[in-house]
């Protein structure tokens, strides 16, 4: 049976992207959901549109928050806990996003995963 080609690419990316580069990846496509709502905002699908890009964003966020809170992770634990209340922000912002849609709220959350993938991709291409 054929996969879809998104799939396959997805599948693919992971076994060949290393940690930092995957986070990133799939930190730019949590953001680039919510982008491509916000920019149709007035689309007919536009609530489920939404409901997918919420829920995979609260995915990769209850990810980060599972690892941040790992007493093994290597990250240095200011780090780790500034990480964290950055998710716990993401979180609150979504469930409003959820209760009371408005476009211009989805901003923060836009530049936050961009912004975090940029440096992800940074450090990897600096070490």
């Amino acid at each position: 049976m054929y996969q879809n080609p998104v799939d396959t690419y997805t599948s693919m990316q992971k076994e060949h992207l290393s940690g930092r580069e995957l986070e990133a990846s799939v930190l730019t496509r949590a953001g680039l959901m919510l982008k491509q709502v916000q920019d149709n905002w007035n689309a007919p699908d536009r609530d489920q549109k939404l409901m997918e890009a919420i829920k995979f964003n609260q995915k990769v966020w209850s990810f980060f928050q599972a690892e941040l809170s790992d007493p093994e992770n290597p990250l240095p634990a200011n780090l780790r806990q500034d990480i964290l209340n950055l998710s716990i922000f993401i979180d609150k912002r979504l469930f409003e996003v959820i209760a009371f849609p408005d476009k211009e709220k989805l901003n923060i959350v836009v530049d936050i995963n961009f912004n975090i993938a940029a440096g992800l991709r940074t450090n990897v291409e600096q070490a």
